[in-house]
Order: C-alpha cells, then sequence, then structure tokens
C-alpha cells in the first residue's frame, strides 16, 4: 500500500500557513466590523441605560433596559430638518438597539410631541403610550401637534396604550408606574412613602394650570433598589395635591426636574420631599433653567449633584452649575447629550459627552 494519497511534508506546512493565515483574517474582519454591527458590552446587559438626548429645551430620555428592551419618554419637537429625530436615533445606535419598543409622550405640547412623525420615519416604533385626548384645543401649534399625531396613529396602525396612575408598563428589565395622568393622580402612596411632608405647611397655593401641563404622564421607574421620578411638565399645583398632606412618592434617587426647570414646576414641596441624590436638568439656552427653580433643586436635602443640558442663559452666572455638569455650554448648538448607568445595587454613573468625562456615584 502506498501513501500517494497524503499530502506531501511540504504539502502539509504549506496547508498550515494557509490555514493560520485565514483563521486570523477571520478574526481580524470581525474586529473591523463597524460599531453598529459589533455586540454590546457586557454592561449594557446588565446595566440600565439612560440617555437624556438634546432637544434644544424639549424632552426626549431614552432608557435601554438590560435586556435590550427601549422606552423613549418624549420626542422633542417637529421641524428643524429633523434635527431632533436624529438625535434621538442617534442615542439609540450608541445603546446598539434597532428599534424603539415604546414611545411615551407626557402630554400633547409641540416640544414633546410634536417629533413623533419625524422619529417614525427613521426607526421603527413599537408601542406609544399616552394620557388620551388632548384637552388644549385652543393652542393651534397644540392642536396641531395632536392633529399629526392622530393622522400617524391611523396610516401607521400602531399600537396604542391610554393609560391611567398607577398602571404598571409592559416593559421588561424595568419597572415603570404611572404616578399622573391627564390630570389624575395615584391616590395611595407607593411602598415606602406616605409620610407627612413637612414643606406642606408653609408652601404656595396656585391656581391651577389650564394648559396640557397638567395632565403630563408622569412615571416613577424602579430598577432594582434605583427609583427615578419623571413627571413631564405637571404644574405646581398638581406636584401640591400629589405631595400633601402626605408624600405619595418617597424619595428617589435620580429627579428628571420637571418643566425643563420652569417656574410653573419644580416646587419646594416635591422636590425637598422627594429629595434626590442627582437630579437632571433637560433645558435649552433659553427655555427652562429658571433661577428660582435651579434654587430650589440646588439646595434639596440629600442632593449631590445637579447637572443640565444647557448653561442657563436666564439663570446667568449664579445660577447655573460647574461648566463640568453641563453638556451644552453658551455658543452654537452642539447637541451633546448626558447618560446616566445604572446600577441595580442604587449606584449610577453620569457620562458628559461633551468632554468625556464620568462621574460615578457610589452608594453611601
Amino acid at each position: 500500500m502506498t501513501n500517494a494519497s497524503f499530502p506531501s511534508p511540504g504539502m502539509q506546512l504549506d496547508f498550515c500557513r494557509w490555514f493560520l493565515k485565514a483563521l486570523c483574517g477571520g478574526f481580524l474582519g470581525l474586529s473591523l466590523l463597524p460599531p453598529a454591527w459589533a455586540a454590546p458590552p457586557r454592561q449594557a446587559r446588565d446595566t440600565l441605560q439612560i440617555y437624556f438626548v438634546d432637544v434644544e429645551g424639549g424632552q426626549a430620555t431614552l432608557f435601554v433596559a438590560p435586556g435590550g428592551q427601549s422606552l423613549l419618554i418624549d420626542t422633542g419637537w417637529s421641524g428643524n430638518d429633523g434635527r431632533d429625530a436624529d438625535r434621538i436615533v442617534a442615542a439609540a445606535r450608541k445603546a446598539a438597539i434597532e428599534r424603539i419598543d415604546f414611545v411615551l409622550l407626557t402630554h400633547f405640547h409641540q416640544d414633546h410631541a410634536g417629533g413623533i412623525t419625524q422619529l417614525a420615519a427613521k426607526i421603527p416604533i413599537g408601542t406609544v403610550i399616552d394620557h388620551g385626548e388632548n384637552r388644549e384645543h385652543a393652542d393651534a401649534a397644540t392642536e396641531q401637534t395632536w392633529q399629526d399625531y392622530q393622522k400617524f396613529l391611523a396610516k401607521d396602525n400602531v399600537k396604542r396604550l391610554i393609560v391611567k396612575p398607577g398602571d404598571v408598563l409592559p416593559l421588561q428589565g424595568i419597572r415603570a408606574e404611572v404616578i399622573s395622568s391627564d390630570g389624575a393622580l395615584i391616590e395611595k402612596p407607593l411602598p415606602g412613602a406616605g409620610g407627612t411632608n413637612a414643606s406642606c405647611k408653609d408652601s404656595d397655593r396656585h391656581p391651577a394650570d389650564q394648559t396640557e401641563n397638567l395632565r403630563s404622564l408622569g412615571t416613577i421607574i424602579t430598577f432594582g433598589k434605583l427609583r427615578i421620578l419623571d413627571l413631564g411638565d405637571l404644574t405646581w399645583d398638581k406636584e401640591r395635591d400629589l405631595m400633601c398632606p402626605g408624600n405619595r412618592v418617597g424619595k428617589v434617587d435620580v429627579l428628571v426636574v420637571s418643566h425643563h426647570g420652569s417656574a410653573q414646576s419644580s416646587g419646594q414641596v416635591l422636590v425637598d420631599a422627594v429629595s434626590p441624590r442627582v437630579a437632571i436638568m433637560d433645558n435649552g439656552a433659553t427655555k427652562g433653567g429658571s433661577p428660582s427653580v435651579w434654587e430650589v433643586v440646588s439646595k434639596s436635602p440629600g442632593l449631590e449633584d445637579f447637572w443640565q443640558l444647557h448653561y442657563s442663559e436666564e439663570g446667568g452666572p449664579t445660577h447655573n452649575v460647574a461648566e463640568g455638569r453641563i453638556a451644552n455650554l453658551q455658543g452654537p448648538d452642539t447637541g451633546h447629550f448626558l447618560k446616566v448607568t445604572a446600577f441595580e445595587d442604587g449606584r449610577i454613573e453620569v457620562f458628559n459627552s461633551r468632554d468625556g468625562a464620568t462621574k460615578p456615584y457610589p452608594l453611601k
């Protein structure tokens, strides 16, 4: 029997060289794949990521749960050549997601719901969540936003959820409970809440707001031990109803400062009672960032840090945080964002895309 069927030693050596070259080339090719196709880092699988997208004084806050399911609270403005939709999609790509599972519209003002149709043209949307009918028909911009939303729902046959206080959103990986919706509030304190609110005694009473702000769809989002409160543009009068005589919410770790820091919201009766460790204000350069709100938030008990999406022109040198905690400084529009990485044990980190710096907030 001959061995002619077996390669010669030289051929074996050539084959080994070829195999090793092909193998290494394959791995190199994988390493050069664009980031959009690369596997997300491990951190993305065991943390909650929150992107505070700069929509110039509106709101667009993207939550990405450990399993990859996503919730976007508000869509920013319409117009501006799709600027806000582009920025939201860019945040989604950074989070390594290809669709937005839930879009929650807090209310139908243009700076919160105006961008829904432009966004849907750029990225798939699963379900939209809102408080129900628009109640501010006399305001032309709000009514136009509402009518555009109705056309969007009818045209694309989008799944819609109308929620009320006490409802829990069908999200996986985080718990999101409705606190306020269409002017109604939760009736009973959340677990761990219910204590007397000392700020109620001296708080001012304000007449009932007559706009969509009063009807904001607010949520408390829980991830492990971490609690995040976002009440949209809920106004002072409803804040007092929610927090007096007893605090129905309890303390939180992260407060999304209501109404971009406008003076009609974020009263002491709310802010002191929830006592956030970190507050983030999604203001614009000339929208929100009121000095009176800045004073309340910056002096709230237990506050470790205060972050802003923009330097507030109204706040000036005395009512803005240090530059390192501002995403967008004075000058041309740069569109920088803030990102919170949250851990189940209650730790958080805040990343500023302008300077690339991350600040950790360990447990105490």
